[in-house]
């Protein structure tokens, strides 16, 4: 079984000292062997804010990250910056690579930069990153779990969220049911769900499910949710598992814990 643990939206710059030290106690307890970053590391993209993230990244001791950007990893006043080096100071922390992948016997993850320097918080999928993911989706190995991390969602649960919708997600996820996704991972708007995606689109050709993350240790919390990561469980019977901090014991816990339908 490999465990990946999911982060999103930390926001660094606004991120709750209770919340830092739990998610540390947490990968301690959990091991996981990929942390996956599902964007908005930072508040404003600012030197210092990265710094932090790497740092509190790697003193989670997990084997591999896999990390992409969110649209507040773009300067938003440096217009310059905005405009001709739109992702340095990320590159400057993580690495050049804006995008990646994590391949085991028993998982594959993908994951693909959907933010634009030209859009502010919108995000985008281009039809180069559709058909380039399809492929790679079609060469996966029969038991592994797929899985596709994007920033901006696929599928919501409230109106006021669908303008934050992912541009192309609808051909975005019909292509990649086709070439045999089990679940596209996002995060962007603070909560956290795990929707099927056959409700939306009911002729898709497979069970395919939108897992959403919340945000793991800033204080800009909505919904009344508390701070809130995911644990994906591969495995014969695969799961995700949400863990919200507990604001009296300081610790996060695990209050939810949902199947995967995958199909084969």
């Amino acid at each position: 079984m490999t465990v990946v643990l999911q982060v999103s939206d930390t926001h660094f710059g606004t991120e709750r000292p209770v919340a830092v030290v739990a998610l540390q106690q947490l990968s301690a307890e959990l091991r996981p062997d990929l942390l996956l970053v599902t964007g908005d590391i930072t508040q404003r993209a600012r030197p210092a804010q990265f710094a932090r993230a790497k740092a509190v990244f790697d003193q989670l001791g997990v084997p591999a990250q896999l990390i992409i950007p969110g649209n507040h990893d773009i300067p938003l006043y440096n217009v310059f910056a905005r405009a001709f080096h739109p992702y340095g100071r990320f590159a400057e922390v993580f690495g050049e690579a804006l995008e990646g992948e994590y391949e085991r016997d028993d998982l594959l993850v993908i994951a693909i930069n959907t933010t634009r320097r030209y859009r502010h918080k919108h995000g985008e999928v281009s039809q180069e990153q559709i058909d380039r993911v399809a492929e790679r989706l079609s060469r996966a190995r029969p038991g592994q779990l797929r899985l596709v991390a994007v920033h901006q969602p696929v599928a919501v649960t409230t109106e006021s969220d669908i303008n934050n919708l992912l541009r192309g997600h609808e051909r975005a996820v019909r292509r990649w049911a086709v070439a045999g996704v089990d679940a596209i991972i996002g995060g962007h708007i603070h909560l956290p769900y795990v929707l099927p995606l056959k409700q939306t689109w009911p002729d898709l050709p497979r069970a395919v499910s939108a897992i959403q993350a919340g945000t793991a240790v800033s204080h800009r919390l909505r919904g009344g949710i508390s701070n809130s990561v995911n644990v994906i469980r591969t495995g014969p019977k695969p799961v995700v598992e949400r863990w919200d901090l507990d604001e009296v014991a300081g610790r996060f816990k695990l209050v939810q814990s949902t199947p995967l339908n995958v199909e084969r």
